[in-house]
């Protein structure tokens, strides 16, 4: 009986151990999660198609023009892994142009800016956009364990990813590396707030149908309703346990001074408005939130002129903040050109070379 009991005490000691080793692995992993960002490592970027696109295509039902130059690329982001990518510029280009960087949604991929760049490049942005891990060219494929070890990673990997692809544009030739934007949909929104509070080179950021607190979001119609109810008690805490790391709203309110506006379904069931609220809620200033009459972007099909109108007005807001920005950054440049000018109005040439230097 004595041996039997020692055995136990053995176990139960080891079981400890165990226990605890895997809650200090977890800190650990937890404390270092965003650390895999190395803005040293060479891009080596490598082009692999270019195309120009002029047919017009459906985006939620509604037709729109498409007229810009596709480039299909890859960069280095990590040693060793490369990260497919799209960059969307205009046909014809007149300077350097601003870039907007766009996180796709949990299961769409890069080839989604296709179908949104047309406005955007119209109002001369280009756009840029690569896949997440688990989308696009980067699906996972293997047993359960790898599939839920790539979806923990994934917010990290987005992030830094995104962080990598900033890096890259700054030295492009054609973009301006002063005017670097974000927009983010869905998930993408979700870690976009978080990039954006990572990220200063982001000069502004929209983030349309996103939310925080991981709890709440997986507690939204669209996730229980689909769900048997003994599966979601089981896998709740379990995703919440790995995932609360990855939580926008513990960095949200770094997104400070960046001017942030959040575009939200009123009646979306999958990232609720309660969700949508606390992201904004916790996002530092400037911030605006909008409230649409729409449930989550694909779920309901009447929806699609609405899900227009917020994207063309989350548009409009860009082009005000690029505006407000290209006056900060070059108005004082341009007024010193004009206060150089002889002031006999047939000299023609300004005095101060500044604007071309």
């Amino acid at each position: 009986m004595k041996f039997v009991k020692k055995i136990l005490k053995w176990i139960g000691i080891g079981i400890f151990i165990i226990i605890l080793a895997l809650y200090l692995f977890k800190l650990y992993a937890d404390w270092t999660y965003f650390n895999n960002y190395n803005s040293n490592l060479p891009l080596d970027p490598q082009v692999e198609e270019v195309k120009t696109i002029t047919d017009p295509i459906e985006v939620f039902g509604i037709s729109r023009p498409r007229y810009f130059q596709s480039i299909k690329f890859s960069y280095q982001s990590r040693p060793g892994e490369r990260v497919p990518a799209l960059l969307v510029m205009p046909v014809e280009l007149k300077g350097k142009v601003p870039c907007v960087i766009f996180l796709h949604g949990i299961g769409q991929s890069k080839g989604f800016i296709h179908e949104i760049a047309g406005p955007f490049v119209d109002k001369g942005f280009a756009m840029a956009s690569f896949d997440q891990i688990m989308q696009g060219e980067r699906k996972v494929k293997g047993s359960l364990l790898a599939q839920a070890k790539a979806f923990r990673q994934r917010p990290w990997k987005t992030i830094n990813d995104a962080r990598r692809l900033i890096d890259f544009l700054q030295t492009h030739p054609d973009i301006d590396p002063n005017r670097i934007y974000l927009v983010g949909a869905s998930y993408g929104a979700i870690t976009g707030c978080t990039l954006t509070a990572f990220e200063k080179r982001i000069k502004a950021s929209i983030l349309v149908v996103g939310g925080g607190n991981i709890s709440v979001m997986l507690d939204a119609p669209a996730i229980t309703k689909n769900t048997p109810k003994w599966l979601h008690r089981i896998a709740k805490p379990i995703i919440v346990f790995m995932m609360k790391v990855a939580d926008p709203i513990y960095y949200a309110k770094g997104t400070s001074p960046t001017p942030l506006l959040f575009l939200n379904g009123a009646e979306d069931t999958l990232v609720t408005p309660e969700a949508g609220k606390i992201l904004f809620e916790s996002a530092g200033e400037p911030k605006e939130i909008r409230w649409y009459p729409i449930e989550h972007p694909g779920l309901r099909d009447e929806d699609g002129p609405e899900i227009i109108r917020m994207l063309d007005e989350g548009l409009e807001w860009l082009v005000e903040k690029d505006n407000q920005l290209k006056k900060e950054l070059y108005g004082y440049i341009i007024e010193k050109w004009y206060r150089g000018w002889d002031s006999n109005p047939g000299h023609l040439e300004p005095q101060s070379s500044a604007l071309t230097n």
